[in-house]
């Protein structure tokens, strides 16, 4: 059973190894997290959700990264700029992810190859990143509940026509904004695991189910998830948590 969305986004881990800037805005940094015992040979990126908006920042997806770290890997936890930020929406937001990934392919203690692990708007973001000429050399991205197809979720009024608010209007008055941004119009460079629950009651499980079909092949497999509805992915107390560990072991292999 998921536990309640408040108790999942509230919650924090102790603090991180460190916080390392990418850029000038104090939103352009990441946290980094390191395991006692490294025992993966694969850096895991994590870019949080909460629909492109200030209001949701790294904090919520603190605990899903020691969670990681607890695993063996090292970590780095991307803040960005969001929609109600300066420069935040598109496209800066997905901006700054291309440049907090270049940093952290930097950063002496994460220079290894990466597996990008993205929830509900993150997932956008790391689905979006996979599309991209710079993806080359990522093991892949997870996608985790994650609004990958942005112009069935703008028609759905995903989180409060949320995705009109990220990209500035609807795929009529922004055509150009949802060609480049839209994952399920882009298709990926590098794998990409779709974890998503049947019973996601914030971003429908057929987002996921469309981008899948849209880039039918082996580079996208999509995984449904019995259960934990939408933030039981980020929950490492939940069952489903075990699943999102087993998609990125299964890229960092």
């Amino acid at each position: 059973m998921a536990r309640d969305p408040i108790d999942v986004l509230d919650e924090r881990a102790e603090p991180p190894t460190r916080t390392t800037a990418y850029g000038q805005d104090p939103a352009q940094v990441y946290d980094v997290r390191l395991p006692a015992r490294p025992t993966r040979q694969v850096a895991v990126v994590v870019v949080h959700g909460g629909f492109w908006r200030a209001g949701y920042d790294r904090g919520h997806a603190s605990r899903q990264a020691q969670a990681f770290a607890d695993a063996g890997y090292v970590t780095a936890s991307v803040e960005y700029r969001r929609r109600g930020m300066s420069g935040g929406g598109w496209p800066g937001t997905a901006q700054d992810v291309e440049a907090a990934v270049a940093t952290v392919r930097r950063d002496p203690d994460l220079a290894r190859p990466a597996v990008l692990v993205g929830h509900s708007a993150g997932g956008q973001l790391v689905a979006w990143a996979a599309a991209q000429p710079w993806a080359h050399g990522l093991r892949g991205v997870v996608s985790l509940a994650g609004v990958l197809d942005l112009a069935h979720g703008h028609r759905l009024q995903v989180g409060d026509d949320a995705v009109a608010g990220f990209l500035g209007g609807g795929p009529a008055e922004v055509p150009d904004a949802y060609a480049a941004a839209d994952p399920a119009a882009v298709a990926p460079n590098v794998p990409v695991l779709a974890l998503h629950a049947p019973d996601d009651d914030v971003v429908p499980f057929e987002l996921s189910e469309r981008y899948a079909a849209a880039h039918h092949g082996p580079a996208v497999r999509l995984l449904p998830v019995d259960s934990g509805g939408h933030y039981g992915l980020i929950d490492p107390e939940h069952p489903a948590f075990a699943q999102v560990l087993a998609a990125v072991d299964l890229l960092a292999s």
